[in-house]
This record gives C-alpha cells, sequence and structure tokens, in this order.
C-alpha cells in the first residue's frame, strides 16, 4: 500500500464504475479518513442502458457513503484515444488490448487533470494491484488475491503517477472485498462482473462487422494450400479455434497476412508455439531494469502464467525475448508484461515476427 499520511485533509477523488470493488476502494478511504468524492467516467453511448446503470449505481454508492459525486464526461475522448486506435489495430491484423490504454490514457491521465482541478490531491479506483515505496523509490506490484491481479492492464503508467495514486484493494481478497460490500448494505455487491470489454454491447465479431469494412479471403494450411476462405481477417486471432468454419478440424489460426489477407491454419496445437517474441512501444516502471539484456518472467496475455526467459535490445525501440520454453499464441498487438517475483517492471506490445516456428 502507498505510505501517504491519511488525513482529512486529502481529498481523495475515487473513480467510481458502479461494480462493488471500486465501491469499496471507496469505503475504504472513509474508514481511514480520507476526504472522498466519488466520480462516474461516461466513456461510450454504445451500451446506453448497460451506461446509465451503472451510473445509477455510482451514484446510489456516494449516497450510502455520504460522499460528494461528480460526472466526468469523456465520451470523445474516449472515441478518439481508445476506439478508434482499437478499430486501427484491427484492420492491421492485431489483437489490441483496449483497456491498458484506457487505464493510461483516460483512468490515470484525463480523470486525473480534471480531478486536479477539481482540487483532488490524490486519486484512488478498483484495480487490484498494490504500491510500495522503500529505498529505491516508488515501485507497482501485484496484488494479494492472484485470481483477481490486475497489474498486468498497468503497464503503461509511469512512475511519477504512481505518487498519486492510492489502490486501496491490494491486499484484500475478492471474498473480503464482497463482504465488506455486504457490511455497507451496498447494493453493487449483486451485480454481475463485465469481463468483456466495455464498449462492446455484444459479441466482439458484430462490433467488427458494424464498424469495419471486412474482406474475405484464402484459409491456407501449414503447407501454403487453399483450403477455405475466411470472413476478414479483424474476425480472428492467433490461437482461435472457434468459428473458422472449415470441416475435419478442429483447426486453429497459426498466423494472419495483412499483405495478401490470408489465414493459416493448423490442426498441430505445437505449431502455435515460439520461443521469441518481439515487441516494442516498451514502458519502464522500473529504472532499473533499463539495460539489456535481463532476465524477466514475461506475461503474454492476462490468463498467462508468466514464463522465464532474457531480454535483448534490438535497437530503433525494438525489443526481443528468448522464453526459456516455448510458448503458445504468442498474439500480435496484445501486452506482453514483465515481472520480477511480485513487481512489476515494465511492458510493451507484441509485434508480428512472421509465420517462422521460432
Amino acid at each position: 500500500m502507498t505510505s501517504v499520511v491519511a488525513s482529512k485533509k486529502k481529498k481523495v477523488f475515487v473513480a467510481l464504475s458502479g461494480g462493488i470493488d471500486s465501491a469499496v476502494a471507496a469505503v475504504l478511504l472513509k474508514e481511514k479518513g480520507y476526504e472522498v468524492v466519488g466520480c462516474f467516467m461516461r466513456l461510450h453511448d454504445y451500451r446506453l442502458e448497460s451506461q446509465e446503470l451503472s451510473e445509477k449505481s455510482a451514484h446510489e454508492i456516494a449516497n450510502v457513503l455520504k460522499i460528494d459525486f461528480k460526472i466526468f464526461d469523456f465520451q470523445q475522448e474516449f472515441q478518439k484515444k481508445i476506439i478508434f486506435p482499437f478499430l486501427k489495430d484491427y484492420e492491421n491484423g492485431l489483437t489490441p488490448n483496449p483497456c491498458v490504454f484506457c487505464n493510461e490514457k483516460i483512468k490515470f491521465d484525463l480523470f486525473w487533470k480534471y480531478a486536479r482541478e477539481e482540487g483532488a490531491d490524490l486519486m484512488a479506483t478498483g484495480h487490484y494491484a498494490r504500491i510500495k515505496r522503500n529505498k529505491h523509490g516508488i515501485s507497482l506490484y501485484r496484488a494479494k488475491d492472484k485470481s483477481k491481479d490486475q497489474s498486468y492492464f498497468l503497464w503503461r503508467l509511469k512512475r511519477e503517477q504512481l505518487d498519486k495514486i492510492i489502490f486501496p484493494l491490494g491486499k484484500y481478497s475478492k471474498k473480503e472485498i464482497r463482504k465488506i460490500g455486504k457490511q455497507w448494505g451496498l447494493k453493487a455487491v449483486e451485480r454481475k462482473e463485465s469481463m468483456e470489454i466495455c464498449f462492446v454491447p455484444g459479441k466482439i465479431e458484430e462490433f467488427l462487422h458494424n464498424n469495419l469494412i471486412l474482406s474475405s479471403g484464402s484459409v491456407l494450411n501449414s503447407f501454403g494450400k487453399i483450403i477455405g476462405h475466411h470472413k476478414g481477417l479483424p474476425l480472428y486471432t492467433i490461437g482461435q479455434r472457434k468459428r473458422i468454419g472449415l470441416s475435419g478440424g478442429p483447426y486453429y489460426v497459426r498466423s494472419k497476412n495483412t499483405d495478401n489477407n490470408t489465414i493459416v491454419v493448423t490442426k498441430d496445437k505445437n505449431e502455435l508455439k515460439r520461443r521469441i517474441l518481439f515487441c516494442h512501444r516498451i514502458n519502464w516502471l522500473d529504472v532499473r531494469t533499463l539495460r539489456c539484456p535481463i532476465k524477466v518472467k514475461a506475461q503474454i496475455r492476462y490468463s498467462h502464467k508468466p514464463a522465464r526467459g532474457f531480454m535483448f535490445s534490438e535497437g530503433r525501440g525494438i525489443y526481443k525475448i528468448i522464453f526459456n520454453l516455448k510458448q503458445s499464441s504468442i498474439t500480435p498487438g496484445q501486452s506482453v508484461v514483465f515481472y520480477r517475483r511480485l513487481k512489476l517492471l515494465g511492458g510493451a506490445v507484441i509485434m508480428p515476427s512472421g509465420d517462422v516456428p521460432i
């Protein structure tokens, strides 16, 4: 936890989503004596009914806690900074991770700017992560509850930002958070948790169909033979098994080629495995790890168990990771996040690296 000394003079703006996690974050700060202000961010109108319910729930939470409530309308900025790049990445054959960049550009940048203008000393969210200070400075760590840890989505934050952030849930389990919510009589405890992309109202395929021009192309096997046709590259991702539409499977998407609008599929899951990963757009939270090569534990998606390997600089802002063991379904556009034990060192965006099994 952050070592900021709680005081009634310290005003904390809490980003309330309408769910139980951010609600209990506000509860814990209130119990510590902070002056808490609840804030709801209007980000999009794709699920208007859902957004209205979330806003109503956030307002109810503020009323139960007897704290001030504010609404920040970021719809325009969210469209420009998150949704448009998200669609552009899919057009370019990538599988993006919008939550990472929403955290960077909206929740911990734009929100903080508005909060500071309104008199905030600090900001807080319901993320499961921990901030610690020691003789080397301030660092970001995994949460106590490994099953809920969200540090993977926070790698784009800057060290200077951490100084103004509190993550109250970092040392609690989800079970403990629910118990606290019930003790305070918060209806948000009953709300269903959403694990989907917040601005996609239904299935991602439908969203892409409605927002992109999709072109059919060839499906190839590992030997380059045409064995079918796909419905548009953005609808497929590396490792995908469902909705490929070929008989005699199961087939898995091995690679995508935007130059000739083709996908390569395989029946052999071993062909999805690689030892080498290339990445760029790197961000370091631990300045002591700037000199390569370095030993890292790299996590290539949220559900992935971090794997050991070495990281090398290739120049021009490009880095290469060589894993000790092959990893399955390394997906361009996703985040690769580096850890040393529980500390988050930094992260980067995975790059396409061709179709060579390496």
